[in-house]
């Protein structure tokens, strides 16, 4: 479904990403962890390009990222991202947010953008929310909306960037309900998250990066049941987060 490899990137002088090669299985749920400053939120952004990349080449769904011909606003339609600060537009209806992209984007009519999207509120279990209005709601609805209306552009992969980073602790297991219910339902999924009992949970894959670089590719079980075989860096990473 999403192959890198060798993606570079650099802020002017600076490198943010070197050489990331990875790929992703349909179905497949991958966190991307490590620490802050790491490269995981840039790495995430580069999938559906709203990061450009110099280096290296990135294929989703058989559609060539560096391809000068791809249409990368009809990419990102099939790609669902979600972000950290729910970016709902404040002055819209919930209902107008689940509508607004499929309209403009997928070409849908009012009725049928509505319709699809409503269905999705209520999978998210929000439906008694559609006429308010996003600072109406708490941090943990507005992300799940946001969820709902990525969700709504029948994406063929949903990619999460810190979706919980910024809700009260209590909020944040509503949201990630969602997503281990999606995770279950096959959808494929790569999520920047410093969550570690959702990505022992639901992952299939860990990827731990540090300074640009992907320092492991490996199973969940391998990386959080093996440590001793990990990398010193990820070793030294888990031994922060996991003893609390």
């Amino acid at each position: 479904m999403i192959e890198l490899q060798n993606v570079s990137k650099w802020y002017g002088d600076f490198q943010v990403l070197t050489d990331c090669s990875t790929s992703i299985q349909k179905g497949e749920v991958v966190v991307i962890c490590g620490p802050s400053g790491s490269g995981k939120s840039t790495l995430i952004k580069t999938i559906n390009a709203l990061e450009p990349f110099q280096a290296g080449e990135i294929t989703v769904d058989g559609i060539r990222l560096h391809d000068p011909k791809t249409n990368l606003p009809k990419l990102r339609a099939r790609v669902g991202m979600v972000f950290q600060h729910f970016e709902l537009f404040p002055h819209l209806s919930i209902t107008e947010n689940l509508t607004l992209a499929q309209m403009k984007v997928l070409g849908r009519s009012v009725d049928e953008a509505k319709a699809h999207g409503l269905r999705y509120l209520e999978r998210v279990g929000l439906i008694a929310q559609k006429d308010k209005f996003p600072g109406q709601l708490s941090g943990g609805q507005q992300q799940r909306v946001a969820i709902a209306r990525a969700l709504s552009m029948d994406p063929i992969v949903m990619l999460f960037d810190e979706p919980t980073s910024a809700l009260d602790p209590e909020m944040v297991g509503e949201v990630l309900d969602v997503m281990v219910k999606l995770a279950h339902e096959g959808m494929t999924m790569c999520c920047v998250t410093h969550e570690m009992g959702f990505a022992r949970k639901v992952s299939n894959r860990v990827i731990f990066m540090d300074q640009g670089r992907i320092i492991e590719d490996c199973s969940k079980d391998e990386f959080f049941g093996n440590p001793d075989a990990r990398s010193h860096r990820a070793k030294d990473f888990l031994s922060k987060i996991l003893a609390h």
